[in-house]
């Protein structure tokens, strides 16, 4: 499968200059934000994800907020958590294509291929020049096809 959404081609532009140091406020959900996406860019998806879930409790509507949340998530391997985080985005927007993408990512990590594939075909309808999002969706197809080739066979 293609890499996920805590990297790779279509990772949305990272800061990296946040201080090292925790926020000197941490109640200021902008910094904690900082802090989370420069984590998340230097190779620290559970930290970033430790930090980015204060700054989602602080903003829970916030979309860039959810956003790298599931991102940190799902470079933990957390997967289940962050198809809850990419979920909510594609709830509240459904035309948002890198969240169908990350949704349907995680779906397929955590054994849920048939949903998996829903979310890969609008994300790849949506976005069809995005090679990462195609390759992803055949992966998981071919999942399903397999699935159903050794159903048949045991019956």
């Amino acid at each position: 499968m293609s890499e996920g959404p805590a990297g790779g081609s279509h990772s949305r532009p990272e800061n990296t200059d946040a201080p090292d140091s925790e926020p000197a406020n941490p109640g200021d959900t902008h910094q904690l934000y900082k802090r989370g996406m420069d984590l998340l860019g230097r190779g620290s998806p559970a930290a970033a994800a430790q930090v980015l879930e204060r700054a989602a409790a602080a903003e829970p509507r916030s979309k860039s907020v959810r956003e790298a949340l599931a991102r940190a998530q799902f470079g933990a391997r957390q997967y289940a958590a962050a198809a809850g985080n990419f979920r909510m985005i594609v709830e509240a927007s459904p035309s948002d294509d890198y969240a169908q993408f990350g949704l349907g990512l995680a779906l397929a990590r955590i054994g849920e291929p048939g949903a998996a594939a829903e979310h890969l075909a609008l994300a790849a309808a949506m976005r069809p020049n995005l090679q990462h999002y195609t390759d992803a969706l055949r992966s998981v197809r071919a999942t399903l096809r397999a699935r159903s080739a050794m159903q048949e066979g045991s019956q």
